[in-house]
């Protein structure tokens, strides 16, 4: 492409044009006001009479004179132009402006114009000067422009139009700028426009030849034997070329209309090794990097990537320039290519975290799982600068020591876990090694690095679930033990109620001592609910129908400071609970709430259905992806400390003060949820409250229907607690075999039931027991045992009796759950089941009950 010169325009001898004006003499102004003054002293010396006809004849000359100025002025032929037009520097420089230039005046004539208009325009001579819409007048391809200036210039506002004239004098024809602007600041000044005509016919040939030899290297770039794409700061794909596009079998036109992102053609963690770089103000960063390409078909291709990379004054990184040399021809060509993509791959690929690292712990080479774990801990990219970054400020000493051994040459280094750095607490483990001692001036070791957060966190889950499971194997084995010292107890109680009267003075202390033996089996029931070995008596139930009847017990129980919200989902699953179990635990979370609440607040119980795919999405630790009915209690209380929120649900801990609560609120609430095979989760904020989630697992009946329900078969009335009326004659006739390890209590029992009319045979084990049927040969009208045995429990005791005697009717009285010993036996066993504590209307009731024949 070669230069030529530009074709100016010539200009005429006279530099200036402009339409003919009559040139103003102050003299010749003083000459005629002279004479109007002189002819008016003329006519005031004469006569009135004779001066008249001399008065009229000059009015009448004025009169002519003033008429032909307004015609002539009317025709154009005179015109009264602004003196400021005249100023003769900015003429001459008007005059010999490259650029035609013409000023018109509010009515659209033009006042001045310069040589280079009348040659632009085609004007012949001055006279033949045009405005600029009667130049293109009937111009079909510069009306719209020309219509556009001039209601510009109506406005007094600047504006300018590029229009294109079919014409000979070129093959492309004519290109001309045109504008236009006010004249001045002023008033008078804005009423003139000044118009402004550029032939910018070259200027547009010299863009287009720009314009094609762009478009030819981008053809070039296009269909080049590599690879090219950029990426902008947010980490789209800005540009990627046809060779690239073709690599990774993707449409150039899908790409071009966006919503690629780096990570959907870069595999793995590659993209984090891109974006990594730490940012270098104001400089060019250029990095080689090996990683596989991750085409639309998800395979893969090794690629070596050349990424530059530009940050700006501050620091903010530009778009991406990246050229792209596939690699997969060297796995066939050349072996120890070959080798080093294979090795590369691996490096990059694998699960673990790797980085060599100088002695000062400045990383010199990392793979992509380093890379983005570095964002991760360290956004502004300090740590894929420093190994040392990424750990914590107080653990940061034990990585030091060890990259200090491996400089030294010392192998065997112990792994150190330590905790990393970053807003969250995160937890990972390094493996340091040594490198060669010819290699140590560059690269001091080699560190290998495993985040372990979700291990510790899987770790202490566990050992908490533990801890809970011991706690609660303590909190049964004392509950099964205080429940025998319980019994007893009460069964002693019961003898003096009997043998006093409520008038005698002694009656008062031993019903204190009653209804204290009643609180204390109260606190053992929650004991048990904590532990899961309580007894249960699940059945079907609307929950929005139970939390409904519980609204008024609830309100009387928060007071009036906190206001109570109950919302309750549509339609909810039924769920299979123990009626009475399930309002104590919302009643232990509605008391908490009220505590938590001292200068009121509010108080939320939500219901919802949970379906197995939201149950997945929520995905709590250790709930299964199943159906459930979720219960929320919420309150806008103090919230829970993070310290302790853990520590909750154990049994005797309490934030409160002494004598104002027993610690076994929640633990019972958390006991009671998992025996009925559900699941309770807190969220708590310091400050702004506590919610409990519950999840009862969705009960279905059509399952339970194809099961032959053993409570009819054994008369345990599992489902529903037993509405038989009360019996006034609890007095009853037959042999009882009384097997009770408890020695005391054993006593106890034998003389109670003695004492309404039974004859009881008493054995202290299973042994006993079964010596003591063997003398009756079997004649024994019911068993009386107890579960937990030395020796022999009551499970093996009953399979034992049963070979004596099949049809033999046993009751077994226990501490612990009925559920706890029941799959101990065979599916279709026949018992009842009466839990400790009991008093002795309790156990004589139960036997009358048994020994009646159905």
């Amino acid at each position: 492409m070669t230069a030529e010169p530009d074709h100016h325009p010539p200009l005429p001898p006279a530099a200036a044009h402009e339409p003919v004006r009559r040139g103003g003499s102050i003299l010749l102004v003083l000459l005629v006001a002279g004479a109007i003054v002189a002819c008016a002293v003329a006519l005031t010396t004469i006569g009135r009479a004779q001066a008249q006809p001399y008065i009229l004849g000059l009015l009448a000359l004025l009169a002519m004179v003033g008429l032909f100025n307004l015609f002539a002025f009317a025709a154009g032929i005179v015109r009264f132009t602004d003196r400021s037009i005249d100023d003769p520097v900015v003429r001459r420089i008007a005059d010999l402006a490259y650029d035609g230039i013409a000023v018109t005046d509010p009515s659209g004539h033009v006042v001045y114009s310069n040589a280079a208009y009348l040659a632009l325009t085609g004007a012949a001579t001055p006279q033949d000067v045009r405005p600029v819409e009667r130049v293109f007048i009937g111009n079909p391809d510069v009306s719209e422009a020309v219509f556009r200036l001039l209601k510009a210039a109506r406005e007094g506002k600047r504006q300018q139009e590029e229009v294109r004239l079919a014409g000979t004098d070129s093959v492309h024809g004519r290109w001309l700028r045109m504008r236009v602007r006010p004249l001045g600041q002023s008033k008078r000044e804005a009423k003139y426009a000044v118009w402004s005509i550029a032939d910018i016919t070259r200027d547009r040939e010299r863009q287009e030849d720009v314009f094609q030899e762009l478009q030819h290297a981008i053809e070039y770039l296009d269909h080049a034997p590599c690879g090219f794409f950029s990426v902008n700061p947010a980490g789209e794909i800005a540009y990627v070329n046809a060779t690239l596009a073709n690599w990774l079998d993707y449409d150039l036109a899908e790409i071009g209309s966006g919503g690629l992102k780096l990570t959907d053609i870069v595999s793995g963690d590659g993209a984090a090794l891109l974006t990594s770089i730490a940012p270098v103000p104001g400089e060019v960063t250029t990095e080689v990097f090996d990683i596989d390409l991750r085409m639309r078909t998800g395979k893969t291709m090794p690629a070596r990537l050349y990424h530059k990379l530009a940050f700006g004054a501050d620091g903010a990184p530009g778009a991406s320039r990246t050229l792209v040399i596939s690699r997969a021809r060297d796995e066939r060509a050349d072996p120890q290519r070959a080798a080093e993509v294979r090795f590369m791959r691996f490096f990059d690929h694998t699960p673990m975290a790797i980085a060599t690292v100088d002695r000062s712990g400045a990383v010199v080479r990392a793979n992509a799982r380093f890379a983005k774990l570095a964002q991760g801990l360290a956004p502004d990219g300090s740590a894929a600068k420093s190994i040392f970054s990424a750990v914590n400020a107080r653990d940061r000493n034990l990585l030091v020591a060890a990259i200090t051994q491996a400089s030294q040459g010392q192998g065997d280094i112990a792994p150190v876990e330590v905790m990393l750095g970053g807003a969250k607490e995160r937890w990972g483990q390094f493996f340091v090694t040594s490198v060669e001692e010819e290699e140590r001036e560059a690269e001091a070791a080699i560190v290998y690095m495993l985040e372990t957060t979700e291990r510790r966190a899987l770790e202490n889950q566990i050992n908490q679930s533990q801890k809970m499971d011991m706690v609660g194997q303590l909190a049964g084995g004392i509950a099964h033990d205080f429940n025998n010292v319980l019994s007893a107890i009460m069964m002693a109680n019961d003898f003096l109620l009997n043998a006093h009267k409520p008038t005698d003075p002694s009656f008062q202390d031993i019903m204190q001592i009653k209804q204290n033996a009643t609180r204390a089996a109260t606190l053992v029931r929650q004991l048990l609910a904590f532990s899961r070995k309580q007894t249960l008596r699940p059945q079907v139930l609307d929950l929005g129908d139970a939390l409904s009847d519980l609204t008024m017990l609830l309100r009387r129980l928060i007071g009036e400071k906190v206001k109570f919200d109950p919302v309750h989902g549509r339609d909810l699953w039924p769920v299979k609970v123990d009626v009475s179990q399930f309002e104590q635990v919302i009643v232990n979370l509605a008391v908490n709430a009220r505590d938590a609440m001292p200068d009121g607040g509010k108080l939320t119980i939500r219901t919802a259905n949970v379906s197995a795919q939201e149950a997945e999405r929520l995905s709590y630790k250790g709930m299964p992806p199943a159906e459930y009915v979720r219960i929320d209690v919420s309150d806008t209380g103090t919230g829970i400390p993070p310290e302790i929120i853990d520590k909750i649900f154990e049994p005797f801990f309490s934030t409160k003060e002494v004598g104002k609560g027993t610690g076994l609120g929640l633990s019972t609430v958390y006991g009671i949820v998992k025996q009925t095979g559900g699941f309770v989760y807190v969220d708590s904020e310091a400050g702004k409250g506590t919610s409990f989630r519950i999840f009862l697992p969705r009960h279905h009946p059509e399952q339970e229907a194809a099961v032959v329900e053993p409570a009819a078969a054994n008369g345990a009335a599992k489902d529903a607690p037993s509405e038989a009326k009360p019996r006034t004659d609890l007095t009853g006739q037959g042999t009882i075999l009384l097997v009770e390890d408890e020695e005391g209590l054993r006593s106890l029992n034998a003389r109670g039931l003695r004492s309404r009319g039974y004859s009881v045979i008493e054995a202290s084990n299973g042994v006993e027991a079964l010596e003591a049927l063997e003398e009756k040969d079997g004649a024994v009208d019911l068993v009386v045992s107890d579960v937990v045995m030395p020796e022999m429990d009551g499970p093996t005791l009953l399979r034992a009796m049963r070979v004596h005697n099949p049809d033999l009717k046993i009751i077994f009285v226990s501490g612990y759950a009925e559920d706890a010993f029941a799959k101990s036996l065979d599916e279709d066993e026949k018992f009842e089941f009466l839990p400790k504590p009991f008093t002795l209307s309790q156990l004589v009731g139960k036997v009358k009950e048994t020994m009646t024949p159905q």
